[in-house]
């Protein structure tokens, strides 16, 4: 009897977290972003370096260091992030670099033209272990498109971690071998992410607010085996840095 009253119980809850995380698609899509470089004489002239959400004033991007270019200079091309407008059309927007953190591989973008819907930003100190989460952006560069995209799953683990030194994309075993002694927790995930993911808000899936930012996924084997034979392990840097470089003055 008290296992069929737990099943029941389980039944019951199932279209609530279904319902939820609808609820906290429609809050997270308007405020995600492509974050990317353009340059006229290019082909293509766009190139997708990762996914960004609007935070604060809803003039400011947030994202991973990794996916903002090193050379930012006058003749290099420019830093933009793709959106849309009122209508729904694709738009560029020019960017330039307002703060990083390479040390936990976060960056702060501003943007030109009107405010977009910032994202609600939470308290990634409450997190815990198989707390359910989602996370939206650009999943294997363009080759989807640029509508942004949800995968769904659960921090499996929090754990202490040390970003390798170019706060690389992927993890492989021989890096996590290098790694000797945490630095700061980060969120594992039980989650495929891909390159293009980087940078995308990962929130809880009741309250639809963000509790971390995807940044490396582990790999098993070689980079092209991250698309072929994903390992469903992800990595996310929790929101509590990217509100210290918010702060930052």
């Amino acid at each position: 009897m008290r296992r069929l009253t737990a099943v029941a119980l389980l039944a019951l809850a199932l279209p609530a977290l279904a319902t939820d995380m609808i609820a906290s698609i429609a809050r997270v899509k308007p405020s995600i972003v492509v974050v990317g470089t353009y340059q006229k004489t290019a082909s293509p002239q766009f190139a997708l370096r990762g996914t960004g959400f609007v935070v604060a004033d809803g003039n400011l991007a947030a994202t991973n260091a990794h996916v903002v270019p090193e050379d930012l200079g006058p003749n290099a091309p420019a830093l933009v992030i793709r959106t849309r407008d009122s209508d729904g059309q694709p738009q560029l927007r020019p960017a330039r670099l307002l703060r990083r953190d390479p040390e936990r591989d976060l960056a702060i973008l501003r943007f030109e033209g009107p405010p977009l819907p910032a994202i609600a930003l939470g308290d990634s100190d409450s997190v815990r272990e198989g707390q359910m989460v989602g996370f939206t952006g650009f999943p294997i560069g363009g080759a989807l498109g640029f509508s942004p995209v949800t995968h769904r799953g659960m921090i499996a683990s929090i754990t202490p971690i040390t970003l390798p030194g170019n706060a690389a994309r992927e993890l492989n075993e021989k890096a996590i071998r290098q790694i000797k002694r945490g630095a700061f927790d980060i969120f594992q995930l039980d989650a495929t992410a891909y390159p293009g993911n980087s940078g995308s808000p990962v929130f809880d899936a009741a309250s639809g607010e963000v509790i971390g930012i995807i940044n490396m996924v582990f790999i098993k084997g070689s980079k092209e085996s991250a698309l072929s034979q994903p390992s469903g392990i992800s990595y996310a840097i929790p929101v509590i840095y990217l509100k210290q470089l918010l702060e930052t003055r």
